[in-house]
């Protein structure tokens, strides 16, 4: 779980790498795309708040991904062909250049991590 520096709480696998500083190359982190979409992320969603619904985990890599670059067509609505045929190379072309694909995080959401535990409440003491 991060928090934005919003005070909105995110959740992120565990096993996710830390989000880099802005500027540096993807991670596959997530933050930022589990904070809001993108703008193509928006489309494939239909929604402008919250996570996108085409970030992907892989658990094999241990990173986040987008799915419009893994399997585009999963999330634009066409038949699900095999992922290297040709429309999802197509759409995968275009999608890398609308995400800005290997240019650099341009996140600068700053996540915390998870707060504390609470301390358990504590009872009043007793009357004699």
């Amino acid at each position: 779980m991060s928090r934005a520096s919003s005070g909105r709480v995110i959740w992120v696998q565990p096993e996710a790498p830390p989000k880099p500083a802005v500027g540096e190359p993807c991670n596959g982190c997530g933050v930022c795309c589990l904070a809001e979409p993108c703008p193509l992320g928006a489309v494939v969603s239909l929604k402008r708040h919250g996570a996108c619904r085409a970030l992907v985990w892989s658990e094999s890599q241990r990173q986040y991904r987008c799915g419009m670059l893994v399997h585009p067509t999963r999330y634009v609505g066409l038949p699900t062909w095999r992922s290297d045929g040709l429309v999802n190379r197509l759409i995968r072309r275009y999608a890398r250049r609308l995400i800005a694909a290997g240019i650099g995080c341009d996140a600068e959401l700053e996540p915390q991590g998870a707060p504390s535990e609470p301390a358990p409440p504590t009872r009043p003491p007793e009357k004699r």
